[in-house]
C-alpha cells in the first residue's frame, strides 16, 4: 500500500482536513459575493413592483404645513387628498431632510418644477420643521405645498417603503404611477413622464 492511501476503515490524512478547513472561509466569502451580486442586479426591479394603489384614489388625508416654511415670501400651503383632486397632474413626492437620496434627487426636482404639464407637492416624512426648512433653504423649494407627516402614518396609507418615492396623481385624485428611489433621467422618461402623459390624456378626454 502507497503511502498516499487511506487505510480500509482509517482517517483521512491530516493535511487533507487542514486544507479543506482552510478553504471554508473562501467559499463563504464566494457565497456571499453570489448574493450580494444578485441583490445588486435585481435592486431596480424591486423599485419597479407595482403598488396596490395604483389605480385606485389616493389616500384620504389631511396635513398641517411645515412649520415657517416660506416660497417666495409667502407660506408654503399646507397638503390633504382634496388638493389632489380638480388640480391637474400632480407629482407627489415623498421626502425628509435626513435622506441622502432625496438630496441626490433634488436638482431633478427642481428642473421638473418649471415643467408646465404638473405641479409638484411634497409629503415631508418624518422630519423635524427646522430640518425641513433648513434643507429646502439650502437646496431651492420645488414644492407648490407640503403636508408635514411627522409620525408617518400618512406614508402609511400610502404604502411607502422608505424615502424618497414619487406617485403621480391625475386630475381625478387617481395614483397612476409609484417609483421608489431617488429620480433619475432614466426614471423621468421611461416611466413618470409617460404616465403625466397618459394621465394629461385621460384628463382631455374627461373634459
Amino acid at each position: 500500500m502507497s503511502e498516499t492511501e487511506t487505510p480500509a476503515g482509517g482517517e483521512a490524512p491530516k493535511g487533507s482536513s487542514r486544507k479543506f478547513i482552510a478553504l471554508i472561509p473562501l467559499l463563504l466569502f464566494g457565497a456571499l459575493a453570489i448574493v450580494f451580486l444578485f441583490r445588486l442586479e435585481h435592486a431596480g426591479e424591486s423599485r419597479k413592483i407595482p403598488s396596490a394603489l395604483i389605480g385606485k384614489p389616493v389616500p384620504t388625508f389631511t396635513l398641517p404645513s411645515v412649520e415657517g416654511l416660506v416660497r417666495a415670501g409667502a407660506p408654503v400651503p399646507a397638503l390633504s387628498s382634496a388638493d389632489l383632486a380638480g388640480n391637474g397632474v400632480t407629482v407627489v413626492n415623498v421626502w425628509a431632510s435626513w435622506c441622502v437620496p432625496c438630496r441626490q434627487e433634488h436638482p431633478t426636482l427642481m428642473e421638473m418644477a418649471k415643467d408646465p404639464r404638473f405641479r409638484v407637492v411634497g409629503i415631508n416624512y418624518k422630519d423635524k420643521p427646522e430640518n425641513a426648512r433648513r434643507f429646502l433653504g439650502d437646496l431651492g423649494n420645488p414644492f407648490a405645498a407640503v403636508g408635514a407627516d411627522q409620525n408617518g402614518r400618512v406614508g402609511i396609507d400610502w404604502g411607502v417603503y422608505g424615502v424618497p418615492e414619487t406617485y403621480v396623481v391625475d386630475n381625478a385624485g387617481t395614483i397612476r404611477f409609484k417609483y421608489v428611489g431617488p429620480l433619475t433621467k432614466e426614471v423621468l422618461e421611461q416611466g413618470l413622464y409617460p404616465a403625466v402623459e397618459t394621465a394629461n390624456g385621460a384628463a382631455g378626454k374627461a373634459d
